[in-house]
């Protein structure tokens, strides 16, 4: 029995009620470790420990503080394969998945806030004659940084590098449900001499401990990525405390693919991006609308590379897809399939789970799932499944994709598919959303702004954009 413990203060640490969740491995539904159940007191030694360490912290010089950041970043990669199996074991994402994309995104988080935080400037603003205005951007103090299950490490990395390199200190929780990587960056830290109370890591539900972060007085910025009804609760609840508050939210992300498109390229890089991670990313396309001259093309072909597409146990190297993340999130993705049939919609390939034998038994597995012939303001067009799922149908018109594109409370993220130039400009002008890709997908330089629309969303995380959350801005005007 693996059992996690909390982070705090520089050393490893058991809940203070003693009180443990399981933790169960998708691949085979069986717990295969524990973790804290922490509450209120483990978030006051955290709190402490930040605030004891703060301002030896926020004095260091840029350049040594940087050089933290470049050591953990290093030291990740040396343990690439230590931490792609523990992430596939705990999330049930492919171990090929995690080795390539999630923790070397999780180096490349602190290697470029590491050089970002010596890059970034403040202004000056001179008034002829009289006197000079300059800007300072000082670290906010101690900050509370809350990530979700789809991508553990990756996430979580996203949001402590930037407050780190900005010289707060900072009260990590990672989700319960994918605890072990953000554990192991503890023992990471240790190794580096990060200096004690600089990271915190908290173990726990959002209801217990991640409230009690969000509550507490001395905790100043709450950093939140996961879905839209808890970042909802967040707002509601940081309000009366005017607390800086960044939500990056849930995503319901339309496919507009055009006749003049690169047909091969344009399937291989959409089918991708509606199933990679088994659709858990908040980027992933779910909503396909393809021009009507190659609707059935396009459709047989995403069918047969769906049936192609079989769940297999995520800790074999040729696993393309691995299982849901729990049985809770499996049964809510059955649902909407479910409430599909219902709506009228024909279900092309998947809607099953699907059983595996030998270890994985027992696991959340679901194939690939197409669906047409739903209307655009069915549940499964208007709701974020999260999950292997995605819907298509046909359109005419520019205006008329477009106008399918925005019939969302989301607004996340958009993919535009045609070789048309002005086309691809008119629609990423338009479309409502935070981020749009042209003829690509996923493809992220991370000193662009990083964030959604309506209820996708409050603030912008990447570049400067983090930086600037993560510090007060403090005019200083000099007469001379």
């Amino acid at each position: 029995m693996d059992i996690i413990a909390n982070f705090i203060d520089g050393q490893y640490q058991a809940p203070c009620q003693q009180q443990y969740l399981d933790n169960i491995e998708p691949a085979t539904g069986k717990v295969y470790g524990q973790i804290p159940d922490s509450g209120d007191e483990d978030v006051e030694l955290a709190v402490a420990a930040a605030k004891k360490a703060l301002p030896a912290w926020r004095a260091l010089p840029l350049e040594e503080r940087a050089d933290y950041l470049t050591a953990i970043a290093q030291e990740i990669e040396q343990r690439i394969e230590e931490l792609a199996l523990a992430e596939a074991i705990d999330n049930g994402k492919p171990v090929s998945l995690a080795r390539s994309v999630d923790i070397p995104r999780a180096a490349s988080n602190f290697k470029f806030f590491a050089h970002a935080c010596s890059q970034f400037a403040s202004e000056s603003h001179a008034m002829a004659g009289n006197a000079i205005n300059y800007t300072l951007r000082q670290p906010v103090g101690v900050v509370g940084c809350i990530s979700p299950w789809n991508l553990p490490l990756y996430l979580f990395t996203w949001k402590i590098a930037p407050a780190l390199a900005a010289g707060n200190c900072v009260i990590a929780k990672p989700s319960e449900i994918t605890p072990k990587t953000a554990a192991m960056l503890g023992e990471i830290c240790q190794k580096v001499g990060l200096p004690r109370g600089v990271l915190n890591i908290l173990h726990g539900t959002g209801a217990t401990v991640g409230q009690a972060i969000c509550e507490h007085d001395d905790v100043k910025a709450i950093s939140f990525t996961g879905g839209t009804a808890t970042g909802a609760a967040i707002a509601q609840l940081l309000a009366p405390k005017f607390k800086k508050l960044s939500l990056e939210l849930g995503g319901k992300n339309p496919a507009l693919i055009f006749a003049d498109c690169d047909f091969d390229t344009t399937v291989e890089q959409v089918f991708r991006a509606s199933f990679a991670n088994q659709g858990q990313i908040c980027l992933c396309a779910s909503r396909l609308y393809i021009e009507r001259p190659i609707y059935e093309k396009f459709e047989q072909a995403l069918v047969a590379k769906a049936q192609a597409l079989q769940p297999i146990d995520p800790l074999l190297d040729t696993s393309e897809m691995g299982a849901i993340v729990s049985s809770s999130h499996l049964q809510k993705i059955l649902s909407y399939i479910e409430d599909a049939k219902a709506q009228g919609g024909k279900i092309l390939i998947g809607g099953e789970q699907v059983k595996l034998s030998g270890r994985c038994q027992e696991g959340y597995f679901l194939q690939a799932t197409i669906i047409e012939g739903l209307a655009n303001d069915a549940r499964c067009n208007q709701e974020e499944i999260f999950g292997p799922v995605i819907t298509i149908q046909p359109f005419d018109t520019d205006h008329e994709a477009l106008a399918l594109a925005n019939d969302s409370n989301y607004g996340l993220a958009a993919t535009v598919w045609t070789n048309h130039l002005g086309r691809a400009h008119f629609l990423a002008e338009n479309i409502n959303t935070g981020i749009v890709w042209i003829n690509c997908w996923l493809l992220r330089d991370l000193r662009t702004p990083f964030g959604g629309m309506n209820h996708s969303g409050l603030g912008r995380e990447g570049g400067d954009e983090a930086m600037r959350f993560f510090t007060e801005s403090k005019n200083v005007c000099v007469k001379y």
